[in-house]
């Protein structure tokens, strides 16, 4: 089992940034893939980023790239995701996940609870 707490959400204004943090305690963090997804009021859960479980590699949705950035530090078993130029469009709740496979996906064994980003405009 992996066990996974987000933490970081908060309510920010357009334009402004906020850091997400992923806690990971359990099975070896440092051998799974991770990954970030949000879901808003009515929408279908979407991906956002993905990083391996070395760092190496990442991957993001359209919507954020070059806006967000994924990372992760093994040695504290804790993932991030760094918004910036936040836009309205990216409220939601924001759900780090963990997985064998890269890139992590809906259907990804291991899920945090989510926490909320609200951005007013």
């Amino acid at each position: 089992q992996v066990q996974l707490v987000e933490s970081g959400g908060g309510l920010v204004q357009a334009g402004g940034s906020l850091r997400l943090s992923c806690a990971a305690s359990g099975r070896t963090f440092s051998r799974y893939a991770m990954g970030w997804f949000r879901q808003a009021p009515g929408k279908e859960r979407e991906f956002v980023a993905a990083i391996t479980w070395n760092g190496v590699n990442t991957y993001y949705a359209d919507s954020v790239k070059g806006r967000f950035t994924i990372s992760r530090d093994n040695a504290k078993n804790t993932g991030y995701l760094q918004m910036n130029s936040l836009k309205p469009e990216d409220t939601a709740v924001y759900y780090c996940n963990a997985d064998l496979v890269f890139p992590t996906t809906v259907r990804s064994r291991y899920w945090g609870q989510g926490t909320q980003v609200t951005v007013s405009s």
